[in-house]
């Protein structure tokens, strides 16, 4: 396979390129691993045992490593983990920033606070201890230590030791003086907010995070500590774009809800412009506006993370892009930003502020929710510009059932759009609708080709046929035009890196408001209308649409829509920022040549000074990102792009690519597709007997495949000479997806019921824990501000939520065998 495709790829070469993440931790770690103490059972001791001993300050130390089991009489014995985890959630949802009870509630027992502030201290100690072995570490990190000022062994035991003793003097100064504020006892603080917020693995990158700052503690000098404060002022982000200052423009803000009409009206403002640039969520609505402008004559480029096309011969065309790739040194006439919204994200808000602040256009259209309205107001009065507030109505009513399908899909309706959240419940449930209706059921999501999710499209909004349902990705929440009376939402509850969650307010009705389009893009097309004669009729009266519907599978969910639909989501408060990569440059040449650079990035992101108008956006898997490529001899600028590239770190083949595709940047070495190794390109000759029949093993090395594929694409259009074989590498990833769509057709149906329920209660589990982090956390709970949690540069759905969406796959198939690939094709739809 290799060979063959080297030889496609010397023939189209003849012939033709970030605070850590703040989620719950969901591994479990047992005493056995830290080496902790385990907290005393409440029930009483056995009349034949010894009395018990008076209460302690601390816990007592066990006579074994291995506390004895319960006897099976009495219950089960908490976890000292889960003590000090729900104890320390206690402490903190009773206290204020600075660590005194809020007004009104009643604080916890000095007592109890000691106690738990102890079992803490035991916690931290015991994963101190297994972190930073000074033997191991200095054989494996002898370098980077270097890069601290530790020059021997001896030196790296002795600030281990200087630094354990630091721990216990910041958990008793918190246990003694109640002082767990960042101002008075910022280690403590730092500590605690990692073990609350990420639990063990989280406390184990504080410990690593704030050895080093131990470790950098004197070696700066007064004046270079004061640069470095300089260099991390992030209050006034808009002065990153002199250019963009230096002109006059006017801002207009098209707000309002779903299917109102704001964002027809933006761009038809684009197309009245000579130049323009349209930046868009999701490559699947770039792709709609550019074959928009295409099919009424106008020349448009595709400019996205993985893939662009730009007119030949041209100097002057649109540009439909998305947000990430929003060209900023381009003059236009008129810039169209699509869910403005998003710049609140706690990921991707980043680019849009970037977007909005540094886009040089002469009139800036965004379009929205009313909650952004504020927020917009005082970054114009930051910046000097212009705004002028569009305020729209929903043209067609919206009400929420009062009673879902009862978990029976011969109850959906014609123009029933069924909501899923990953590829494989997709396929699924599309079977089981065709299964139990006798019926046609097209299929949207973002990774079918622009032209497949085009005709299922049409196939869905002609009414003369017998397409009469379909099952979309919440991608359909962005404004695919689509002609749908009722929305049914499959479930409520969604995979994210902590567990299962409860959808947010603006999730749901983004996708809910979906419902009852007033007219599609092929309607408007065919009417010669202007945009205001659609909002209103020949009288002046409000011209309204059918009423769109949303309801759910299961009654159990309908609760958690019709609360969402009542109330109206919390306002915006700040934007998301990042620092340029000129900024981490300049902070990174006053620290050694070997300093690890997650640390530099987590230092700069520490010291940072940030207006209320803005806020840092999480780092998500950039730490671990940088760690990865630190072996490699990489400029700082490259490392950042790195920082940004989409990456799969989930499985362990993930981390191999990356590191492959780092070392040929390193060495600008010409990384030909088929030279490489870590990208399993056999794959493709294997057939199911290589399988064993497992359909599930199947499709997560095909997803990992596709991903790295990904990668390489997107590296491609920044190392074009490097990474060389781009037109290969869109054969391999048209090839890939066409035999994950074969197996996905093929999936056997599982009991979706079962997984819902299941789903429901993990959510719960999660959102009793949530509930614990009140007070100073609440105001850092940023969250993400549209449907999807989404993989990849261009969000696309993923394959599957979890791992068990694929063990469903393989218990299915014990009961039948699946066809080969290529020997039976199922109808396509």
């Amino acid at each position: 396979m290799r060979l063959l495709l080297r030889t496609a790829s010397a023939s189209s070469r003849c012939a033709a390129s970030a605070s850590r993440s703040h989620a719950f931790s969901t591994s479990s770690v047992t005493s056995r691993d830290i080496g902790i103490y385990k907290r005393k059972a409440s029930s009483p001791r056995p009349s034949s045992g010894p009395p018990p001993r008076p209460p302690s300050r601390f816990p007592p130390r066990p006579s074994s490593r291995y506390p004895p089991r319960p006897s099976s009489g009495s219950p089960p014995r908490p976890s000292s983990r889960s003590l000090v985890y729900n104890n320390l959630n206690n402490l903190g949802g009773s206290q204020g920033d600075n660590g005194s009870p809020k007004r009104g509630q009643r604080g916890p027992s000095q007592r109890d606070t000691e106690h738990t502030y102890a079992m803490f201290r035991n916690l931290v100690l015991a994963r101190f201890d297994m972190t930073l072995k000074p033997e191991q570490a200095w054989k494996e990190k002898e370098d980077e230590y270097r890069a601290f000022g530790v020059h021997s062994k001896l030196d790296l035991d002795r600030e281990v030791k200087l630094f354990r003793g630091t721990i216990v003097t910041a958990c008793d100064l918190a246990s003694e003086k109640q002082a767990v504020s960042k101002d008075a006892n910022p280690l403590f603080w730092g500590l605690r907010n990692a073990f609350i917020e990420r639990e063990m693995q989280g406390l184990s990158e504080e410990i690593v995070f704030s050895f080093r700052n131990f470790l950098t503690r004197s070696k700066f000098p007064k004046s270079i500590a004061a640069t470095h404060q300089k260099i991390a002022d992030f209050r006034y982000p808009h002065e990153w774009y002199p250019a963009t200052r230096a002109l006059q423009r006017t801002v207009h803000l098209h707000v309002g809800p779903t299917n109102s009409g704001k964002t027809f009206n933006a761009l038809k403002a684009l197309e009245d412009a000579k130049t323009g640039i349209y930046a868009g969520p999701l490559r699947l609505l770039a792709h709609e506006v550019y074959s928009r402008f295409l099919a009424k004559g106008r020349k448009c480029a595709l400019i996205t993370g993985e893939e662009m096309r730009v007119p030949e011969n041209e100097d002057i065309y649109f540009r439909s892009c998305t947000v990430e790739m929003t060209p900023l040194n381009t003059l236009v006439d008129v810039a169209v930003i699509d869910e403005i919204q998003m710049l609140g994200d706690s990921e991707r808000g980043w680019a849009w502020t970037q977007a909005f602040l540094g886009v040089q256009a002469k009139e800036v259209h965004v379009c929205g929710e009313e909650r952004a309205v504020e927020l917009i107001k005082s970054l114009c009065a930051a910046t000097g510009d212009k705004y002028v507030i569009n305020r729209y109505k929903r043209l067609s009513p919206l009400e929420c059932m009062t009673e879902g399908l009862h978990g029976d899909w011969r109850n959906l309706q014609k123009g029933d759009a069924v909501i899923s959240f990953s590829r494989i419940g997709i396929h699924a449930i599309k079977k089981q609708i065709e299964q139990m209706t006798r019926r046609r059921c097209a299929m949207v999501y973002g990774s079918l080709p622009p032209e497949t999710r085009a005709q299922q499209a049409a196939l869905f909004n002609d009414p003369d046929n017998e397409w009469d349902y379909l099952v979309a990705s919440d991608a359909v929440g962005m404004g695919l035009n689509l002609e749908i009376k009722r929305v049914v939402f499959e479930q409520t509850h969604k995979r994210s890196s902590a567990g299962y969650r409860a959808m947010t307010t603006s999730e749901i009705k983004q996708i809910g408001g979906r419902a009852g389009r007033f007219r599609t893009a092929r309607q408007a097309a065919e009417s010669e209308s202007a945009p205001n004669a659609v909002e209103q009729g020949v009288d002046g009266t409000p011209k309204t649409g059918q009423p769109g519907l949303v309801t759910t599978m299961d009654d159990d969910d309908l609760d958690l829509v019709r609360d969402a639909f009542s109330r109206e989501p919390e306002p915006l408060t700040s934007a998301g920022i990042q620092p340029p990569s000129a900024v981490v440059e300049r902070f990174s040449s006053y620290f050694p040549p070997n300093t690890p650079f997650s640390y530099i990035i987590a230092r700069l992101r520490d010291i940072a000074q940030i207006s209320s108008n803005y806020h840092l956006c999480n780092m998500g898997e950039m730490y671990r990102v940088a760690d990865l490529i630190q072996p490699f001899a990489m400029s700082v600028y490259d490392r950042c792009v790195f920082l940004n590239a989409p990456v799969f770190l989930r499985e362990v083949s993930g981390a191999e690519v990356l590191q492959a595709f780092a070392r040929c940047v390193a060495t600008m070495e010409r990384g030909d597709l088929v030279d490489l190794p870590e990208v399993e390109l056999e794959l493709l000759n294997k057939d199911e007997s290589d399988y064993f029949s497992d359909t599930s093993e199947r499709l997560r090395e095909l997803e990992n495949l596709h991903k790295s594929i990904t990668l390489y694409l997107w590296l491609s259009y920044r190392y074009s000479g490097v990474f060389c074989s781009q037109n290969l590498a869109f054969h391999v990833k048209a090839l890939v997806e066409a035999r994950i769509d074969y197996y996905l057709s093929n999936v056997k149906t599982a009991d979706m019921e079962k997984r819902r329920a299941l789903a429901r209660k993990a959510a719960k589990k999660n959102k009793r824990k949530m509930r614990r982090l009140v007070g100073e956390y609440k105001a850092d709970d940023r969250g993400h501000e549209i449907p999807g949690k989404w993989d990849e540069e261009g969000h696309e759905e993923p394959l599957y939520e979890d791992n068990e969406e694929l063990n469903q796959i393989t218990r299915l198939e014990k009961d039948g065998q699946t066809p080969r690939y290529g020997q039976s094709r199922a109808r396509t739809s």
